[in-house]
């Protein structure tokens, strides 16, 4: 009886041609695996990344770990405002380590429930807007002509406007509020992921893939968000994880203005607006603490961001 020797796949060829040339050829790697790799390379990236988990593990369990919450305010006491780093209160007994501000609030405990919020707001809003301006992207790169055009010039209108701007215009006309600061900071976010995506699309659109499943006759949706979609994935994390630090630095902004957050919800933001009146004087804790916090959330995501952007992008690791 005759038989048919079939073509050995790449994962069968490997261990023959490792015991014929007595050279171990290592196992494939997955694509998160290398991708993990080579974002770990980088001890700056590495570091910014313990340090991101910190703080968001710090906000995520703030009722737990915060010596008081500030929001009670059966447990705020005026006569502990204003205290330096490492007191003790006279009257509850509990150390202030990073003092209180000059509502007797106590410093750490707001500062971690601040992170929650700026936190929330910020990773909230681009997720909104990135499923907002993606949608807007695959459709401009998908159809082209007149809807690209169109699509595109609205872009371009709301990009060439400062963020700050826009959002400072729509916060003094919509008001105060966590709603209202999460519809602002997505008006302003959105063009920035619909422009790189479609980007990306465009470039993806050119390929085979999308030329044979537009042959078979697949609808339009199933092409954007099935086949081009997963293909834009990389430029769509690497813009998400540095508009979260956007949003974030934007809302803060607002909130230092005293158009952001309500009084009732202090970010970090509202905390360091709070202080500022101290600047000049001895008692510097009330605003530079709260300003080391989101200096550091700010930059830790960027880093992030930055490191993110080689790693998709291999050319950029100059």
């Amino acid at each position: 009886m005759n038989t048919t020797t079939l073509p050995l796949g790449p994962a069968e060829a490997a261990p023959s041609m490792a015991a014929e040339t007595g050279v171990s050829v290592p196992p494939p790697q997955s694509p998160w695996v290398r991708l993990r790799r080579q974002f770990l390379a980088s001890k700056v990236a590495f570091v910014a990344l313990v340090l991101l988990m910190i703080l968001i593990l710090g906000a995520a369990a703030a009722p737990l770990i915060a010596p008081q919450d500030p929001y009670d305010l059966s447990t705020v006491s005026v006569i502990d405002s204003e205290l330096p780093p490492l007191t003790r209160s006279e009257t509850t007994g509990n150390l202030h380590v990073l003092g209180t501000d000059g509502a007797g609030r106590d410093l750490f405990s707001a500062i971690l429930y601040g992170l929650r919020i700026s936190i929330a707001v910020g990773v909230l809003s681009a997720m909104v807007a990135l499923v907002i301006g993606t949608t807007v992207g695959l459709i401009a790169a998908h159809f082209g002509g007149r809807t690209d055009a169109v699509l595109m010039r609205i872009v371009d209108l709301q990009l060439s406007l400062p963020a700050i701007l826009i959002a400072l215009i729509l916060l003094a006309s919509l008001g105060q509020g966590i709603d209202k600061t999460l519809l602002a900071l997505i008006l302003v976010q959105w063009a920035y992921y619909a422009r790189n995506v479609r980007g990306s699309a465009m470039v993806e659109r050119q390929k085979e893939y999308v030329e044979a499943a537009m042959g078979q006759g697949l609808p339009a949706f199933r092409i954007m968000f099935r086949h081009v979609l997963p293909n834009c994935m990389g430029a769509l994390i690497v813009t998400g994880t540095l508009q979260t630090a956007q949003a974030i630095t934007l809302e803060a902004t607002m909130s230092f203005l005293g158009i952001g957050l309500p009084q009732t919800k202090p970010s970090l933001g509202l905390l360091i607006s709070n202080g500022f009146e101290y600047m000049l004087t001895n008692k510097y804790w009330i605003c530079v603490f709260p300003g080391i916090a989101l200096a550091l959330l700010v930059a830790t995501i960027n880093l992030v961001g930055d490191r993110l952007r080689v790693v998709f992008n291999p050319k950029l690791d100059v």
